[in-house]
Parts: C-alpha cells; structure tokens; sequence
C-alpha cells in the first residue's frame, strides 16, 4: 500500500471540492491513484444522492436564456434544499448554463435529456457530472423540474434572486426592447398580450360587477355606461400587456412602446419559482 501524502490529498481536494478526509479516504482505497479515487469519490456521491432524493427541495431558481437572431429561448427551474444554496455563485451560473444549453443545444423534453448534454463551460463533462460534483461538495439534493424551448425570436429575462422568470415571443424590434418587455411583464404580471386575448365571458362578468356598483352609487343612468367603460379601462390595465403602463416610461403604455420600437408581442411564459 503506497504511502498517502498530505499533498496527494490536498491536490484531490482542490480537483474535487470534497472534505480532506473524505479525499484521503478515496486515495487510500485506490491506493492513491488520482483518477481512480475521483471516480470512487463520484459513486460515492451517488450512492448517497441515491439516499437523499426523497428530501424536499423547498428553494431553487429559474433561469432564462433568449437569443433573438437565433431564433430560441428557454427557461429552467432549478430546485434545491435551501436559499444559500440556491443563491451560491456557483448554482446561479448552473441554472444559467442549463438554459443555455437547452437554447443552442439540440433541445429536450426533459430533465433527463437535458442532464445527458455537455456543458457549456466544462468541456468533457456533461451537465449531469457537473451536477454529481455539486451534490458532492454541496451535499443537498438537486431537481430540475421545468423546462421550457421556444424555436422563435424571444427575449427573457430572470430576476436577480430567481424566482420570476420571462420568455417574450416577439416579431420584430431588438434583443434590448424584447428583455424590457420581458422585465416588464415580470414585474406587472399581465394575463393576455391583447384585449381580444382576454375571455369574453371574464369581460362581461366584470362588466356586470362594474355596472351594479355604479346602480348603488345612485349614478344617473345617462352616465351610468360611461363611467363602467372608464373603470373597464382599470381593469384592463391590469390584465393587458399592451395596456399596461410600461414599467420603465409610465407615460406610455407598453403597446405604444412596442409600437414605436417596431415590435410586436407574439405570446409569453411567465413563470414563477415552484408554481405551475
């Protein structure tokens, strides 16, 4: 049995990320055959991840990636135990590879498919190795449970602390005004793109509501339509994407902005972190 070096562990320490004894400990059972003990040091950690999947994974992050010459977008949900975890440098620039990956890559319909790619920033390694090594240093269990490919011109964004995220299929207009709308919808959350979009039995019932509320206020009746299409108008402007004032420039509305950067919104996806 060749004799373990304190430098031997370090150096598998630094490659791995791992505790110093549980190094030694791989190296000892490889008799100190580096790339052997990294292998064991993986099953290890499956083995034990394995154990853990069960655990609830309560935190985690979206991730958005559109390029609008392109022609794609896609959001990733990210799922873990905790929020140090989940807001750690290292998890943040994963989730956003994910994305990536998933955009210019060859697409997936799932987790798993997507897992099986390589990753962006690692070259050798697949995004699952990179997630075992995560596992390992992190020890919290780890679930991708969204995602999501547009094959269209798209902007996105993701809020900093990633728990909205937007993809925003425009025709039209530049990446910059594309993610503004995107923040914009994350921040005001609209339902539709259009007022046509809206259901019009949902219309009518606020109608209704609208025109009984103005019957109790002792409103004459020759204002009474009036003032139901004014308040109509509120109600919109909480529904409608394009009827929304724009979030950056509040003197226009969005669809006047969009207007004016020769952008048209086709759909979007807004999504929140662990709600469907």
């Amino acid at each position: 049995m060749p004799e373990i070096t304190p430098a031997e562990v370090k150096a598998l320490r630094d490659r791995t990320g791992l505790p110093m004894m549980d190094c030694k400990r791989a190296l000892v059972e490889c008799a100190g055959d580096m790339e052997q003990a990294i292998e064991y040091l993986r099953k290890q950690g499956a083995k034990l991840q394995g154990a853990r999947r069960d655990r609830e994974t309560a935190a985690g992050r979206l991730a958005a990636y559109a390029d609008l010459e392109r022609g794609v977008g896609a959001l990733v949900e990210l799922k873990c135990e905790s929020a140090p975890v989940a807001n750690s440098p290292e998890v943040v620039q994963f989730a956003k590879e994910l994305a990536q990956q998933l955009a210019l890559g060859p697409g997936a319909a799932s987790a798993e498919e997507l897992l099986a790619q390589p990753s962006p920033s690692k070259p050798g390694m697949t995004l699952a190795a990179v997630l075992d090594d995560m596992f390992n240093r992190m020890r919290e269990v780890f679930k991708i449970t969204r995602v999501l490919r547009l094959d269209a011109p798209c902007g996105g964004y993701a809020h900093h602390d990633g728990t909205l995220a937007v993809l925003v299929e425009v025709r039209g207009g530049s990446a910059a005004t594309a993610k503004d709308i995107a923040m914009h919808i994350a921040a005001r959350a609209p339902a539709v793109v259009r007022q046509e979009d809206l259901d019009p039995a949902e219309v009518e019932r606020e109608r209704a509501i609208l025109t009984e509320a103005i019957r109790r206020e002792g409103k004459p009746e020759n204002i009474a339509a009036k003032i139901v299409e004014g308040r109509l108008r509120t109600f919109f402007a909480e529904r409608v994407l394009y009827e929304q004032p724009f979030v950056k420039d509040e003197s226009m509305t969005v669809g006047k902005f969009a207007a004016a950067n020769n952008l048209e919104v086709v759909r979007f996806v807004h999504w929140r972190l662990g709600k469907e």
